[in-house]
């Protein structure tokens, strides 16, 4: 091959190569479309995410186009540089109407320098849904302590995506029975003040409607214990050993009790509330809960705790359950029956074991010097789950006992009583069973 022919070829290649990478030389957008298909209420908020990876956003449209009509549900250009986009729209102006329509979203994108445009097209299904959920609460009475728990039993006329009891910023999920049947355990947390605690029923269907209506309920608002805790150096010497690993930064056994007092404390909650979506839709447990036998209460539920070290208070904290001392390395009985969720260690809490019993309702079981279970397992009432010990951020030997609905701290005091179960929960769920017979 000559220079001149060698020539040419290298130019042909050169003119194909800048013809390629004017068209293909950066990829067309990438669009994300949440939901991106199915029912779809009118006030349902679309969340639309964009990247143009190494090109430059340019320009999004969004159409809605239902039969013969063709609605502009979105129209945004971007400034110069931009590379990533995201937007929030929903059908509520569109003016479309009941039934199966397509969302046409149309994406384009330049080259960051020399380039064609690029433009990325989906075309989405949908059904539009704006038929009125109705949303009915059977339970008629709910008589609630301040830091108790109450049930609500409800219907809905169609199936649901999301469902539960909610106040200010809580929310506790219900569970569906059968049919078109909800149950919801839900507690007055200790922590909130009365005139926050106005609790309904909301419920959202597969289109995204939502619909919240009120509970018949009687609060009964509360006052909890406090108590005085004096840290000794050799009790400061235990926790040290225990938690020295997992704070190096700290210096002193002091520093290390505080920072596994306060840190370590809000990471065993969220554990504990993660805990609680791993929960059962149907009750497990049956009748009143079983308190250990033959113990003592050391320290009550929502107590608020001052700790004192060398005559001054160095840290406020509230216990969420009860301590129940006995003999050391006592058997730990299974409160009821349930599933294990977690067995191992749970920072303060120590040894730790959390059985679900259903409808977000947990007991925990804290400072154990040995486990006898393993997360999945199934335990009745009364069987032997482990013993008693010092682990964790215990100062002698002994079981704390919590129960939590939904993450939530309640009081044992209710569930170990056999007529409250029986009042309070019992005879509602019941009235599921009634309507599922008829």
């Amino acid at each position: 091959m000559n220079k001149l022919v060698l020539a040419k070829y290298i130019a042909i290649v050169a003119v194909i190569g800048t013809i390629l990478f004017y068209f293909f030389g950066h990829a067309a957008p990438a669009v994300l479309l949440t939901p991106d298909a199915g029912l779809i209420g009118a006030g349902r908020v679309l969340d639309l995410k964009l990247d143009a990876g190494r090109g430059v956003l340019k320009a999004v449209t969004v159409t809605a186009v239902q039969g013969g009509k063709t609605v502009s549900v979105l129209t945004k250009q971007y400034a110069t540089g931009s590379h990533q986009a995201a937007e929030s729209f929903s059908l509520a102006q569109a003016g479309l109407t009941d039934g199966a329509f397509t969302l046409q979203v149309r994406a384009t994108s330049s080259a960051p320098g020399f380039g064609a445009d690029r433009t990325t097209s989906r075309d989405l299904p949908f059904t539009l849904d704006t038929r009125p959920l109705d949303v009915t609460v059977v339970t008629v009475a709910n008589n609630i302590y301040q830091g108790g728990a109450g049930l609500v039993v409800y219907t809905a006329s169609k199936e649901l995506e999301k469902s539960g009891v909610v106040f200010g910023d809580r929310f506790f999920p219900g569970y569906r029975q059968g049919g078109n049947q909800y149950a919801c355990l839900f507690s007055f947390p200790f922590d909130m003040a009365p005139a926050a605690f106005v609790p309904k029923v909301i419920a959202v269907d597969k289109a995204g409607n939502e619909r919240l209506t009120g509970i018949y309920y009687h609060m009964i608002p509360k006052t909890f214990s406090t108590d005085r805790i004096n840290l000794t150096d050799s009790y400061l010497d235990k926790i040290a050993g225990e938690f020295r690993d997992r704070y190096p930064e700290a210096k002193t056994p002091l520093e290390i009790f505080l920072k596994a007092n306060r840190d370590e404390r809000g990471r065993d909650c969220k554990l504990i509330g993660d805990s609680s979506r791993k929960s059962s839709p149907l009750p497990l447990w049956q009748g009143a809960f079983l308190r250990m036998p033959r113990t003592a209460p050391l320290g009550g539920f929502a107590q608020a705790r001052t700790y004192i070290y060398q005559g001054k208070a160095v840290d406020l904290e509230t216990h969420h359950g009860f301590d129940l001392a006995s003999v050391a390395h006592a058997d730990v009985p299974a409160a009821n029956s349930g599933t294990v969720v977690h067995a191992g260690d749970l920072g303060i809490y120590g040894q730790c074991v959390i059985i679900d019993h259903g409808l977000g309702l947990q007991s925990i079981y804290g400072h154990l010097s040995r486990i006898g279970v393993k997360p999945g397992d199934h335990v009745e009432k009364g069987q032997i789950i482990g013993s008693t010990g010092a682990t964790g951020m215990a100062g002698g030997d002994h079981l704390h006992f919590e129960m939590t609905i939904s993450g939530q701290p309640v009081n044992p005091v209710e569930w170990w009583d056999a007529h409250w179960v029986q009042d309070n929960i019992t005879r509602k769920l019941e009235l599921v069973k009634a309507a599922g017979a008829r």
